[in-house]
């Protein structure tokens, strides 16, 4: 009589390196056995650990962190791009943040991420039609981690917030894949005005420090965003813009900003010498 084959062992190889980070973290630092345990090492799948560590942070008088990791478990049920999205973002982390040095960092200290995750589930309420809970996750993931991400805003996977303190994203925005920002930046409108009124990020785009992006434009693919500028304008694939209000100084200066992770350029004039 055959015998049927086993099914194959799904592979996961950033929970299997977080999973042998936090037992690296309880050998090395004893007093940190109970968050490792608590976050990571009782939990069975990276969704599970994902819900668990963001209910731990979201929650308040006004809702349990039971209430919210069964939100949460729900979003990832109901969607698994949710966690193959947040395995894209870890990835961005530690390729791009030489701060960080495995993918357990992320999940346990870095907020940008986590707050990343929280608005992940939160649009992932306010497409189901639970307006309501969303804005409560927005509201708890700004008061906990800076970061006020709406419900109803678009991000793609690979995504990377560093130091991610007083991050804005209005309504409208629409963010790609692989996009990195520093902290500070907005993406919001310019007044008023209802409707689609916020900028759209292409794929690959590097945003610095404290820049504002305003209104319903568009960011070409693989640009790049000086600190401190203010973008009014569209601005084409492939170019760095800067000032207030920005403009074209240059080229991107390579084919993948977000990932490079330079914000240094040539002027004109030096370009000339």
């Amino acid at each position: 009589m055959a015998h049927k084959p086993k099914p194959a062992a799904s592979v996961d190889p950033v929970w299997s390196s977080i999973r042998a980070d936090a037992e690296d973290l309880v050998a090395r630092e004893p007093l940190m056995a109970s968050l490792a345990h608590a976050c990571v090492l009782h939990h069975d799948s990276f969704e599970r650990a994902l819900s668990f560590r963001i209910a731990q942070k979201l929650a308040s008088p006004e809702m349990s962190e039971l209430l919210i990791r069964e939100l949460a478990d729900e979003a990832y049920a109901n969607q698994p791009a949710i966690g193959l999205f947040a395995r894209a973002d870890a990835v961005a982390v530690h390729e791009r943040d030489p701060a960080c040095h495995g993918y357990l960092q992320p999940l346990l200290f870095f907020k940008g991420y986590l707050a990343l995750q929280s608005y992940r589930v939160a649009h992932w309420l306010w497409s189901s039609g639970h307006r309501d809970l969303s804005y409560f996750v927005q509201m708890r993931t700004s008061e906990v981690f800076g970061v006020d991400i709406h419900p109803g805003a678009r991000l793609g996977h690979g995504i990377m917030i560093d130091h991610a303190h007083s991050i804005v994203i209005g309504e409208t925005a629409v963010v790609g894949d692989n996009v990195s920002m520093l902290h500070s930046v907005t993406l919001g409108g310019t007044g008023k005005e209802d409707g689609d009124r916020h900028p759209k990020i292409g794929n690959g785009v590097l945003i610095g420090a404290g820049a504002a992006v305003l209104g319903n434009i568009t960011i070409g693919h693989c640009s790049r965003i000086a600190a401190g500028s203010v973008v009014l304008e569209s601005v084409p694939p492939c170019a760095t813009v800067a000032g207030v209000p920005a403009r074209v100084v240059g080229t991107a200066g390579c084919d993948q900003p977000s990932q490079m992770m330079d914000h240094l350029f040539a002027t004109a004039e030096e370009g000339q010498d």
